[in-house]
């Protein structure tokens, strides 16, 4: 046995030096800064390309939401799993109080634009309750509003109720016709006289109602619901309801503290041509690809008319230039209820309802986009009804339509019982719908909605002193 040492040596501890844990720390800290700036990018501007010094100077209420994109996560993804859009989890339909807004900005726009275009002005004294909104790809905030007007026994499956007592409500509805409002009279007679609508007067006039309302200023906005489904809708007083939880058709006119998926919900256009009714086949289907629509656009211009060029003379594509009118949509209803594929490029803005016309038909959607946002990505996987080709090589002579080729029937079979899956998406008119299915996406706001409206009251924000600063 070996005896035991009676002074055994104490291994001392290493102390690193001062700099080195400082260093440790700065490189700690800008890892984590670093990670957290990915996830919002990645997370809230899906196609951002904002700098990170844009981002930190930006001190508006949404990047305050944008702190606290972790915590929304979360409780957002309780919601989408276990599929619970009632108020709390308490099983109860969310509770939605519908403002009652002054006429000229939902029956008056109807009018204004029907007196614009040729029909009997109205008085202020005469009744316009009975005017029907004009058939229109941004039909959503018609049937949003007709649907809380209705009801409620009518309300087939709705995860919201209307309630007449503001003081009960979870979130308020405002019904401004916005979309519709920009296609109403803008030119004033020369000689003054007639009638004049101006979309931009009425979007002043509208948010200088809502502040004047107690439960706007209560939350600043945050428990509204807007919809601005056109791309150029609301565009003058964006940065005035931009708290709201806008329903828009995607962001790309849209700033980055305007917008986001984090508090916004994407809607589908309303199609504008007539469901295909028949099961799913290809015996009727002999056009491989078919394109109607505007051959020159202002953004996405370019890649239409290369597409054009190079499939307008391909003996199984169908590729017309077309504008909107009751025979051009005749013709695409036709051809897209006889087609394989469906194409639809970028135009004016990455999405249009062309898309929502080719999935009600079964005809399965060719999207040419790089950037593109879709509605109910949580509830509907686009892979398995569309095909997403980039525009760099869709624009390669004979690309295109060797793809589709090579793409085997079964295969397409496969597309068209999907899209018969999702269809009802797709349908406002549907008792179980769009409808229903934009206020379930609403719902889900809800705790973000109630998380920053608390964080909002709690907060004490000052005015920085710079004191020291200017007297020196």
């Amino acid at each position: 046995m070996q005896e035991e040492d009676p002074n055994p040596k104490v291994q001392k501890p290493i102390i690193k030096p001062a700099w080195a844990r400082l260093l440790n720390q700065i490189l700690a800290t800008f890892f984590t800064i670093l990670a957290t700036y990915a996830l919002f990018t990645v997370f809230l501007r899906p196609n951002s390309s904002s700098t990170v010094a844009a981002t930190i100077a930006d001190t508006t209420d949404i990047t305050d939401t944008a702190l606290f994109i972790n915590s929304t996560t979360d409780i957002s993804a309780v919601n989408v799993a276990t599929g619970n859009t009632s108020d709390a989890g308490t099983g109860a339909a969310v509770k939605v109080y519908l403002h009652d807004l002054p006429r000229r900005f939902t029956y008056g726009v109807i009018a204004a634009r029907s007196a614009s275009r040729g029909g009997r002005p109205f008085t202020d004294d005469d009744d316009i309750s009975s005017l029907q909104y004009p058939g229109h790809q941004h039909m959503a905030e018609w049937y949003l509003f007709k649907d809380l007007d209705r009801p409620e026994s009518e309300r087939i499956g709705s995860p919201v109720t209307r309630v007449m007592d503001p003081d009960e409500a979870d979130l308020f509805y405002v019904p401004f016709f916005s979309s519709l409002s920009l296609t109403a009279n803008t030119v004033r007679p020369k000689d003054g006289s007639g009638l004049f609508y101006s979309d931009p007067e009425n979007q002043e006039a509208l948010v200088e109602w809502l502040e004047g309302q107690e439960y706007w200023r209560r939350n600043k906005g945050r428990d509204h619901v807007i919809i601005a489904s056109d791309p150029n809708a609301m565009w003058r007083v964006l940065d005035r309801v931009k708290n709201s939880v806008l329903l828009v058709s995607d962001f790309g006119r849209l700033k980055e503290d305007q917008g986001s998926l984090v508090k916004d919900v994407v809607v589908p256009y309303s199609h504008r041509i007539r469901s295909y009714d028949g099961d799913v086949g290809l015996e009727n289907r002999n056009t491989l690809l078919f394109f109607m629509g505007n051959r020159f656009r202002k953004e996405g211009g370019k890649i239409r008319d290369t597409l054009f060029k190079i499939l307008e003379n391909e003996e199984d594509v169908i590729i017309k230039h077309g504008t909107q009118s009751t025979e051009s949509r005749r013709a695409a209803s036709h051809g897209m209820h006889t087609s394989k594929f469906c194409l639809h490029p970028a135009g004016d803005t990455p999405s249009a309802c062309r898309l929502f016309d080719a999935i009600v038909s079964l005809c399965v959607p060719v999207v040419v986009s790089d950037y593109i946002e879709l509605p109910f990505e949580d509830v509907i996987d686009y892979r398995k009804i569309a095909i997403f080709v980039e525009s760099e090589p869709a624009v390669k002579p004979g690309f295109l339509v060797s793809k589709l080729r090579a793409i085997t029937p079964d295969r397409i079979l496969e597309y068209q019982k999907e899209m018969k899956e999702v269809k009802r998406y797709f349908e406002y008119g549907e008792p179980d719908g769009t409808v229903n299915e934009i206020w379930r996406q609403v719902v889900k706001k809800l705790p973000m909605i109630k998380l920053m409206s608390n964080r909002d009251k709690r907060l004490v924000r000052k005015e920085p002193d710079c004191s020291c600063i200017c007297a020196n």
